[in-house]
């Protein structure tokens, strides 16, 4: 058995601090970039609207905006909160600004950041896996940028193209994808993906209301997990 001395206790302390220290500058880059960018964003998505209303002399009237946003708030207004807590421990910080800033969470960018951070046997809530999972995120974000610039320029001939079949078949991209993750991490823990496809399976069929099954899903199989590897540490003791 080897006794560290002193002074390697001391470089390993050294290097405690200096991996804290980039972290800590990292997530206040992070902060400020992704702050900045999604109140840009913010802001843009006023632009439209106003141009239409107040230029253009389209305005469809106070009445007819209030009595839409309390529509759709009332309908999906609970994912706002929601969605951010979900995703945030695959995400991490700073993917979950690039995520919210660009879109396609679900189907895009958290498979992306969990196959990015499987690519080098990163575990999930670590550093190493955030920033794995920020990369995997703005690779996802750039190339989907360029394919929706080709898509909208020639969508509609892309279309003309595709078989009917083919076309009947994109409805299964979205399962296809949430199946490959699970099976992704149900690898290396065979009896939490039997735990996750259970409940999942479970909560699917349940007569609740449906907006909130995801998220009811991912709190159940967090619970249970937890549950599972308390029951573990207490039987090792």
């Amino acid at each position: 058995m080897t006794v560290p001395t002193k002074a390697g206790v001391t470089e390993v302390n050294i290097e405690v601090k200096q991996s804290a220290t980039g972290m800590q500058g990292f997530h206040s880059k992070a902060d400020f970039w992704g702050q900045s960018t999604l109140w840009m964003l913010i802001v843009m998505s006023f632009v439209p609207p106003i141009y239409f209303s107040f230029i253009l002399g389209y305005h469809p009237g106070w009445g007819a905006i209030i009595g839409g946003l309390i529509g759709y708030a009332a309908f999906i207004g609970i994912m706002w909160f929601l969605e951010p807590i979900t995703y945030y421990p695959v995400l991490g910080k700073s993917g979950t600004y690039i995520a919210f800033l660009t879109g396609n969470i679900a189907n895009m960018c958290l498979p992306c950041s969990a196959a990015a951070q499987e690519s080098i046997g990163a575990e999930p809530g670590t550093k190493k896996a955030e920033i794995a999972g920020t990369l995997g995120i703005a690779v996802a974000s750039l190339t989907n940028i360029v394919i929706i610039i080709a898509v909208v320029l020639g969508g509609s001939y892309i279309l003309t193209i595709i078989p009917q079949s083919v076309q009947n078949a994109l409805q299964f991209i979205l399962p296809a994808i949430y199946g490959g993750v699970l099976g992704q991490f149900a690898l290396k823990k065979p009896l939490y993906g039997l735990v996750a496809f259970v409940i999942g399976m479970a909560v699917l069929f349940a007569p609740i209301f449906s907006l909130i099954k995801i998220v009811l899903c991912v709190a159940i199989t967090i619970a249970v997990v937890l549950f599972i590897e308390k029951s573990k540490g207490s039987v090792s003791e």
